[in-house]
């Protein structure tokens, strides 16, 4: 007997060694349970990134640039793990990566949350804290931190 719903499990990818360990852990959860397997790339929009060379970017520019990277990260991730036979949902979200991804567990009504220990540069954890450490606190359901 599970203690989590298995019916909607969700891991959070960035592109990072540890999320690809997560999604690796996550799709075999999701293949022996029969669970639908999301994965959520969520990227933060730049706030000031153009402050030295003048004016922001376009709104397209910057949304297609955005896409771009999102799509990357989850083939990325799609070709990393064994995905035959699970139904899986690749999602693309933007915002803070934790609020973002305990927003899409809830909207999905996810029995479990699977992320990777770290994958955030030093800078953005020191001044962020790890999404790790923040979806201990906040997670709306089971997380597992992988590492």
């Amino acid at each position: 007997m599970t203690v989590w719903d298995p019916v909607q499990i969700v891991v959070g990818v960035d592109g990072s060694e540890q999320s690809i360990r997560a999604a690796r852990v996550a799709a075999g959860l999701a293949n022996t349970q029969g669970s639908r397997l999301h994965i959520v790339t969520v990227v933060r929009p730049p706030e000031g990134w153009w402050g030295v060379v003048g004016s922001p970017p376009p709104a397209e520019a910057l949304s297609a640039s955005m896409e771009r990277a999102q799509r990357s990260v989850l083939d990325k991730t799609m070709a990393a793990i064994d995905a035959e036979g699970i139904d899986v949902v690749a999602t693309e979200e933007i915002g803070d990566p934790a609020s973002a991804l305990s927003a899409y567990c809830e909207q999905v009504g996810a029995g479990l949350l699977i992320v990777g220990r770290r994958g955030a540069g030093v800078v953005e954890r020191l001044v962020l804290g790890s999404v790790a450490d923040r979806l201990a606190h906040h997670a709306p359901c089971a997380l597992m931190v992988v590492p």
